[in-house]
């Protein structure tokens, strides 16, 4: 068998655009054969898989799975929002939010898990998917949340099937109240969080960077006014008041009647339960947020295309 050298990986990296170790791997495979190497990588998907990897993935699917007081997130790219309504891309996303629960939200060490009657891992069921399909794909992130009493509620905004779309929301209420009726409640609730986008559950839990950046502006803004200082100080507080009714979930007024506290919406269903209702904890992912997506010019492609 002949040794692979560190020059023979370079050059296979090189010729098929695949990974260090999978170059490496197959060079052993293959006895050195550089040809030979490049088959076999493509037999496995991944020298189209490599070249693929520098798209960016801004689309994709949101996945949500639940099993009573416990629930999963995860995201899974893709480039085109066409690959969404792929049977076999949503089949894996779904597959993912169960492991994503039974296992918890390491992604990392997601990828390393045995992917379902497959002989393949997660990370290499993706490459598979991603020469099989023909597009970069990533999972992206992962969350999960449960309670040991009550209910964790999913909610999935503009569902393509069951589950699956393109914001996901799991919502976790503590309470030995009705199970169904904490159900309405939390889905109503998740429903407001997909239209508010809550940057967190109550002030304390706000991050103090986030705080302290608002403030500064506020008083910037108020110094430029003209006040007094006792004056422009109780203008900063004031808005930072109104800061939290727009950020903070248990400060926001409810979408569903638009006059009510979240907090105040917990408490009332507390004592139409007659128990306790604690409105522990929310996961929140909306797909491709904070991806920097590229614009595309087909002006631009159709020309570069024809060679003008």
């Amino acid at each position: 068998m002949a040794a692979v050298t560190a020059a023979m990986v370079k050059e296979l990296r090189e010729k098929s655009g695949a990974g260090m170790m999978d170059c490496k791997k197959a060079l052993g495979e293959t006895d050195g054969n550089i040809e030979a190497a490049i088959d076999w990588l493509r037999t496995k998907g991944l020298a189209a898989a490599a070249k693929k990897s520098g798209r960016v993935a801004a689309e994709g699917l949101v996945a949500v799975a639940t099993d009573g007081g416990k629930g999963a997130l995860i995201e899974v790219n893709a480039e085109t929002d066409f690959v969404g309504r792929n049977a076999d891309f949503q089949g894996f996303a779904t597959t993912l939010a169960g492991m994503v629960l039974a296992n918890g939200d390491d992604v990392e060490a997601l990828k390393g898990l045995a992917y379902p009657d497959t002989g393949r891992t997660v990370e290499e069921q993706l490459t598979h998917n991603i020469a099989t399909i023909g597009e970069n794909m990533s999972i992206r992130r992962a969350a999960t949340i449960s309670v040991d009493n009550g209910v964790v509620v999913p909610y999935v905004h503009s569902a393509v099937v069951p589950g699956l779309g393109k914001i996901g929301v799991l919502v976790a209420l503590e309470s030995t109240g009705d199970a169904g009726k904490l159900a309405e409640l939390g889905k109503q609730i998740a429903m407001h969080i997909a239209a508010t986008s809550p940057q967190s559950l109550s002030t304390d839990d706000l991050d103090p960077e986030v705080v302290e950046r608002e403030r500064a502006v506020l008083v910037d803004q108020a110094k430029a006014s003209g006040k007094s200082e006792e004056i422009a100080q109780k203008m900063v507080e004031g808005r930072i008041r109104k800061f939290y009714q727009e950020v903070v979930l248990l400060e926001q007024t409810f979408v569903i009647d638009n006059e009510t506290k979240v907090a105040k919406v917990v408490e009332n269903a507390a004592k139409e339960l007659g128990t306790e209702v604690k409105l522990v904890g929310f996961r929140h992912f909306v797909l491709g947020a904070g991806i920097e997506k590229e614009e595309e010019d087909f002006a631009a492609e159709v020309a570069a295309t024809l060679g003008s």
